[in-house]
């Protein structure tokens, strides 16, 4: 891990490197991509077929890809009973916290009686995908799915990976948890291609989210238009600010949390104190050593692990709103006093007792954080990501006779006559004591829903 000192010549070039960090598209990734998007939107199941074949040796025809009830019930039988209990407890607390996230729809009648409002409603269809590969990740699907369940979106559909073996059975006993409607063995850009476009096997969502790799990611990002998306998420990020009162050895450990993700990863932490950075450094390196994706910890902590010695903990806070991390832990003695002066962080984790590890699994809060720097503009997904929100207009004739001569003059001045001319015809209806026709059948009273 490299170690940068605050005021140092260069500093500041270093830290807006960081800040600045999100990555491009390599272009032959992205055409690539594209080859893939075009191929199954003009030839449906069939490409989706030959390159889930050509990536995943997957072999299922299409009629295939869907995971039946029976293949769930094997699979949650094959699953250990404390993971699947681990489960129940992590999407209870998941949908618990997500409650407090509802939205309602609300009207308001102004003094002229114009009814104003806001319709929220589901969206009908999202489509979820979770990734195979290198580990399977039942949390994903957790803090996917239930969000949008909490919002009342009718059709939750997950798509991920099937090997030769089927799809991974912890993947499917988690979908089962979280309520999940339908199951499809695919993955890749070719299942993302899927859900944005439809085909015959697979039909057409309105908005997509969940974790990828960079061709997944970036066939998300391609899609969008067609569809909604979450976010295109980067690697895993943490940064740490800890002072003295900090364990070397539970900072270094918090840091392999994240550097074991992906040696692309970014494991930061700062403190005034170079005693505990230095024992940090040490800690990475001999607990890296020890760990079952200890090459890929390794690779991180050697490309992207960096030290940073601030000042002050007040410095270290100004560092880190620099960088915007996905997660943020205050690793010191009072942590609550440094919270009032953080602006960009995906979430915070604060003191000692609150490893990172427990926002990803268990605490509640959702795991799908903004990364690359989008912290400065950009929020954690939520049941606000699965619902469309519609304004409401209901005017009388007493609100347009006094407003509607502003709304022509606007109009005029914008040099937009037919706007102009829509709103003074019922003006000069109005003027004249005459009642333009109804839309509806006579009696038809104003009707909310909520």
């Amino acid at each position: 891990m490299r170690l940068i000192e605050d005021g140092s010549r260069g500093f500041d070039r270093e830290i807006e490197a960081i800040a600045r960090r999100g990555s491009e598209t390599p272009p032959d990734v992205e055409a690539a991509v594209r080859g893939i998007l075009d191929d199954v939107r003009r030839d449906g199941d069939a490409a989706v077929a030959r390159f889930a074949r050509r990536f995943d040796g997957c072999i299922r025809s299409p009629g295939q890809w869907r995971v039946t009830g029976r293949e769930i019930d094997r699979a949650r039988r094959r699953v250990d009973a404390g993971i699947l209990d681990a489960l129940r407890t992590a999407a209870a607390r998941i949908a618990a916290f997500h409650e407090r996230q509802r939205e309602k729809s609300w009207f308001v009648t102004d003094e002229d009686g114009a009814l104003l409002g806001q319709a929220v409603q589901p969206l009908d269809a999202v489509g979820l995908y979770v990734p195979g590969g290198t580990a399977s990740y039942p949390s994903s699907v957790l803090m996917n799915a239930i969000p949008a369940r909490v919002a009342g979106v009718k059709r939750v559909v997950l798509c991920t990976p099937a090997g030769a073996g089927g799809v991974s059975p912890v993947i499917l006993a988690a979908a089962e948890v979280a309520g999940i409607d339908e199951i499809y063995g695919i993955g890749g850009a070719q299942a993302v291609a899927a859900m944005a476009y439809g085909t015959r096997s697979v039909r057409r969502v309105e908005k997509i989210v969940g974790p990828g790799n960079l061709y997944v990611a970036t066939a998300k990002r391609l899609v969008f238009g067609a569809v909604d998306i979450d976010m295109v998420a980067g690697p895993s990020e943490v940064l740490i600010i800890a002072d003295e009162s900090a364990d070397p050895r539970i900072v270094a450990a918090d840091l392999l949390a994240q550097a074991e993700h992906d040696p692309l990863a970014w494991p930061l932490a700062v403190s005034p104190s170079s005693d505990l950075l230095n024992g940090v450094r040490r800690e990475a390196a001999r607990q890296a050593a020890t760990l079952p994706r200890k090459s890929i910890a390794a690779e991180s902590l050697s490309r992207r692990g960096t030290l940073i010695r601030a000042r002050s903990l007040e410095r270290a806070v100004e560092i880190s709103n620099r960088i915007a991390p996905e997660h943020l832990e205050l690793a010191v003695a009072d942590p609550f006093r440094l919270l009032p002066s953080v602006r960009n962080a995906g979430a915070v984790f604060l003191g000692h007792d609150t490893p990172e590890a427990v926002g990803d699994y268990v605490a509640g809060p959702n795991h799908v954080l903004p990364t690359g720097g989008t912290a400065r503009f950009a929020s954690p997904l939520s049941v606000a990501d699965f619902v469309r929100r519609s304004s409401v207009v209901a005017f009388t004739r007493k609100a347009l006779v006094r407003l509607g001569p502003v709304a022509v003059r606007l109009a005029r001045a914008e040099g937009l006559e037919a706007h102009a001319r829509s709103v003074d015809l019922r003006l000069s209806h109005s003027r004249s004591g005459r009642t333009p026709k109804a839309a509806g059948p006579a009696g038809t009273k104003r009707r909310t829903t909520r």
